[in-house]
């Protein structure tokens, strides 16, 4: 158990316990009134070259609020996000909250059976949607469920024209187009239809629900993590105390908006602090880095694919990249060698931070300004200390403690974990007993109290009997100065049960075969580690949150090795 009541030491990286926050603020929605009052005529969403005040989104959700109550849409009721980080997203999660109703993110790579699921599972009442995304997937996905209400919108609709940034038309805009669609509303003609008018008020507790934020599916179905307002509004000051956010920090939000770190990481701090947001509609490093330097922004916290990306794209080396100094990543593993080319190519250190959909985001962080250690043994980078009002503790398979420095099972429990999944009372009691979270993640607390992950327990590897985690065997691959992302997946073997298979995509410019980094691997683990069969990729497959799709890659090994 690690926790500031009982390891007083963990004060020194302990930015000060914040105030009884949720007294302050009990819900998201009082947390924006708050902002929208204080930065009612000032810039608080950029996307690309139009800003945004928060007076103007305050209106807009009032006006869509209006449109959903119109048409049936009440407190409880679930309104899904089917968007890119565009600002209709932020306009449609205040509307549903003005409503009393709850916030469903759902990923825009989500094909019709996946959507259709999400849609069902939830019980949707309303849908918000792109219009390419509503006339490819969505408006078959809606068949057969509960929504009522779909509204459509454009990529283009809260800028001037497609020559956005700096005059020039960014990668991510270009063949885009406006598109009729069929069955659905359109969110700019409810909020000119409706301007001018508000809602009528709501009043919101710490323990209603304000997010569904959907799980991966990694281990089965897909589960609705139930984030309450509290939840959001604790972890949005858990990101301000951190990281030392003010107002005069600008926030790039790099991350994907339906993802919990998107959500709270970008969307709730920015509320709360209040501090402008950076959105670039989707991820694309070129510009990215652009928006960066055009918007001088300091702040931001990404999957570490997604600054490996960064730092590979040519544009790094023309754009002035100094105003980012308060970098931190989560939603992947870290491997020290990333980090260290980072700092040295591109100037930040990316301080390490830990949490999941079910905790809203973080539990654990490497204090801002302090630096990750690394355990001489296995070669991982620490994911930091606890949070304040969080207990963290390593478990074993019977839920005790195990002593420091073994691995177990991470669990957590404090006012950021959520009550449970939406609908599943079995899984809720299984993965939160007595309210404590059980991560599935793998790892150990050292004898200072920093928390280091290991690997997922469904990703282990069993070789000759012995267990080898994928996660050492790729920071060993990431040590080779040409690779720039690894993944290693174990393929059954009739004579060691498993073997270990590893896949690759190299840095631009450089050079590697495939025996060259089966012998550097070779050299640095032990027989029965190292892997047998490496394959070159351009790219490896992740999930919009920078997530390596492991089981895609296990099921592309198996076939080849059949």
């Amino acid at each position: 158990m690690s926790s500031y009541r009982d390891r007083p030491w963990l004060a020194q990286y302990e930015p000060g316990r914040p105030a009884d926050i949720t007294a302050e603020f009990p819900d998201g929605l009082t947390m924006w009134r708050s902002t929208a009052e204080k930065a009612a005529d000032r810039p608080f969403l950029y996307y690309f070259d139009a800003a945004l005040s928060a007076g103007q989104l305050d209106r807009d959700s009032d006006a869509l609020a209006v449109a959903f109550a119109a048409r049936g849409v009440r407190r409880g009721d679930r309104v899904v996000l089917y968007l890119q980080n565009v600002p209709q997203f932020v306009i449609g999660m205040l509307a549903a909250w003005k409503l009393g109703a709850v916030t469903v993110s759902a990923n825009p790579m989500l094909k019709q059976r996946e959507l259709n699921y999400v849609l069902a599972d939830c019980g949707a009442k309303a849908i918000i949607s792109l219009q390419d995304l509503w006339n490819s997937v969505a408006a078959k996905a809606v068949e057969d469920t509960d929504v009522a209400v779909a509204v459509t919108t454009s990529p283009l609709d809260y800028v001037e024209d497609a020559a956005c940034l700096g005059g020039e038309i960014p990668p991510v805009f270009e063949g885009l187009q406006r598109l009729d669609t069929p069955d659905a509303l359109d969110l700019v003609d409810l909020v000119r239809e409706s301007a001018g008018r508000r809602p009528d008020p709501v009043s919101l507790t710490a323990e209603d629900v304000a997010l569904l934020t959907y799980t991966s599916g990694t281990t089965g179905e897909p589960k609705g993590a139930m984030n309450t307002h509290g939840n959001v509004v604790f972890n949005a000051c858990t990101y301000r105390e951190w990281m030392s956010l003010t107002p005069r920090d600008v926030l790039l939000a790099g991350a994907p908006l339906f993802h919990i770190t998107g959500l709270i990481g970008h969307i709730a701090v920015s509320v709360l602090v209040p501090m402008p947001m950076v959105f670039g509609y989707r991820f694309e490093p070129a510009t990215i880095n652009r928006l960066v330097e055009r918007h001088r922004c300091t702040f931001t916290i990404m999957a570490i694919t997604a600054f490996t990306a960064m730092m590979n794209d040519p544009s790094i080396r023309t754009c002035d990249m100094s105003s980012l100094t308060k970098v931190y990543s989560g939603g992947a593993p870290i491997a020290p060698s990333i980090v260290e080319r980072f700092e040295r190519e591109v100037g930040p250190y990316i301080h390490n931070a830990y949490g999941l959909t079910e905790t809203t985001s973080p539990t654990h962080f490497v204090p801002f300004g302090a630096r990750s250690p690394v355990d001489p043994t296995s070669g991982a980078l620490s994911v930091g200390v606890p949070v304040f009002n969080v207990a963290a503790r390593v478990v074993d398979n019977d839920g005790r403690d195990v002593p420091v420095g073994e691995v177990g099972e991470i669990a957590m429990s404090g006012p950021m974990v959520a009550p449970g999944y939406w609908n599943k009372p079995e899984v809720t009691a299984s993965t939160f007993p007595d309210g404590e979270l059980r991560s599935g993640d793998v790892g150990f607390m050292d004898a200072d109290g920093w928390f280091y992950i290991v690997d997922r327990k469904k990703d282990m590897i069993v070789a000759s009997g012995y267990k080898v985690w994928p996660r050492e065997v790729e920071d060993v691959l990431l040590e080779h100065p040409a690779v720039r992302e690894a993944a290693v997946v174990g393929v059954p073997d009739p004579y060691r049960g498993e073997t270990v298979w590893a896949y690759v995509s190299l840095r631009p410019g450089k050079g590697a075969t495939s025996d060259e980094l089966v012998g550097f691997c070779r050299e640095r683990l032990a027989a029965y580690k190292y892997p047998r069969r490496i394959e070159i990729l351009d790219d490896l497959p992740k999930n919009p949150s920078g997530k390596l799709l492991r089981r895609e890659l296990r099921d592309w090994a198996r076939e080849a090795g059949s």
